[in-house]
């Protein structure tokens, strides 16, 4: 006997909304008559979803195009103006919090500095300190594009560490290269009152917020299985394939590269991030008698790295023979730790982001290559393309700020789920299940 479906006509109703949301924001400017076949929905659903996102002011007319013979065809776009989503990257140097509209336009931005000789036991990432930052940084963004709270979908926040969830804090985030032990973040943001209780906050690992952005409007596009590696202080990635389209975080940086190597901020001996990660990059040079700037911050003193070892062209510098054999070993070890997401994910695409990784560059990047398709399988790495993420420095942010606007795509364009109360329109019965369905 075949099972009675337990979808009800709201949910074939909010499915057939975030179909053609998806359609309009991921292809652009469609009409009615193109939505029927990329959605699967009949022509008459088509016109009552679009009749319905008129007016509520979420999608509006972009022009027209001509058709064969006949009248022209209006064309249809999500409207920008109807949503705003913040981002937040609680990142290893700095804080950075973004407003976007819905076609992710920047509309306001604030950073702050995190010192690492801040107060409390953990230096940069007290958690008091964090907290405040993302609470006045959501303030300023929204006084600054003169924004009221109440039209944000939600606070997205891309965060080191391992998060869970729980239902008495929300999200909980287990950092142990931070000294986070089960910091119940979203509770505490919650309790800032920073914006209202109706507004969601969507908290997840950094390195998924980046996989998510390249995926979505980056280097990923097109790829069906992918691994995106975040380098800043330390290093993590985030793995998208089958069963994971939306992403899923991994701690790279803590397989062991070598056996009983150097102390990592884990606390243990030998992770890649001992090895690959900024800080421990900048110590190994300094080890082997570099001399980074006095004072410079993290991002600075790697640029000075680089320049050190890459003079730039037309230089008369000869090439730094210390920092050049540092990078030189650094890149035998991100080839082992690429090798290992080759064998173990054989992803179409590997790519390398966050802030330090987009300085060690294509030319850095070129030297790794060799040493990954050494260490790993012939017949995956052949397959496997490495390259630099496209969307710079702040893809952390943009990959935030997804998190609310994919769940408000998934609720079908609405600020909340509906609830059994809410009324059913007259030309409900009318929607049809997608194809295949």
């Amino acid at each position: 006997m075949r099972a009675k479906s337990s979808r009800t006509v709201r949910d074939l109703r909010r499915e057939n909304r975030t179909a053609v949301l998806r359609r309009l924001y991921f292809d652009g400017p469609q009409s009615r008559l193109a939505l029927g076949p990329a959605t699967g929905l009949s022509s008459g659903s088509v016109s009552n979803v679009v009749g319905e996102l008129l007016a509520e002011g979420l999608v509006e007319e972009a022009g027209s195009v001509d058709s064969a013979g006949g009248r022209p065809r209006t064309l249809l776009r999500v409207r920008p103006g109807s949503g705003c989503m913040i981002g937040v990257d609680v990142g290893e140097t700095r804080i950075r919090v973004e407003l976007f509209d819905l076609a992710l336009t920047e509309l306001a931005r604030v950073e702050r500095p995190l010192s690492a000789d801040g107060p409390g036991p953990h230096g940069r990432y007290e958690v008091s300190i964090v907290v405040g930052h993302v609470r006045d940084g959501i303030a300023e963004v929204l006084r600054a594009a003169d924004v009221p709270a109440e039209r944000l979908l939600g606070v997205g926040v891309g965060v080191p560490g391992i998060v869970a969830h729980t239902p008495e804090d929300g999200a909980v985030v287990h950092g142990q290269t931070t000294g986070w032990d089960a910091v119940p973040l979203e509770r505490l943001l919650r309790e800032t009152g920073a914006v209202p209780a109706s507004v969601p906050y969507l908290i997840d690992n950094g390195s998924k917020t980046l996989g998510q952005a390249e995926m979505w409007f980056g280097a990923g596009r097109g790829a069906t299985d992918a691994v995106v590696v975040l380098f800043g202080s330390g290093v993590g990635a985030c793995v998208i394939g089958e069963g994971t389209e939306s992403g899923r975080a991994i701690e790279w940086g803590h397989l062991t590269v070598r056996v009983r190597g150097r102390r990592c901020r884990c606390g243990s001996q030998g992770c890649l991030e001992a090895y690959a990660g900024a800080e421990a990059l900048l110590e190994r040079w300094r080890e082997a008698g570099g001399r980074p700037p006095k004072g410079a911050d993290e991002e600075t003193a790697l640029t000075a790295m680089l320049t050190a070892a890459y003079p730039p062209d037309g230089s008369a510098a000869e090439p730094d023979a210390t920092a050049l054999a540092v990078l030189e070993e650094t890149a035998e070890y991100l080839g082992a730790g690429f090798a290992d997401l080759i064998n173990l994910f054989q992803p179409e695409r590997i790519l390398v982001g966050g802030w330090a990784g987009l300085q060690l560059g294509t030319r850095f990047l070129e030297t790794v290559k060799p040493h990954a398709a050494a260490f790993a399988l012939r017949y995956p790495a052949e397959r496997t393309r490495i390259e630099l993420g496209t969307l710079g420095p702040d893809a952390v942010t943009v990959g935030a700020a997804i998190l609310p606007l994919e769940a408000f795509f998934a609720r079908g364009g609405r600020h909340t789920e509906p609830t059994p109360e809410d009324p059913v329109p007259t030309w409900q019965p009318a929607l049809q299940h997608r194809v295949g369905s």
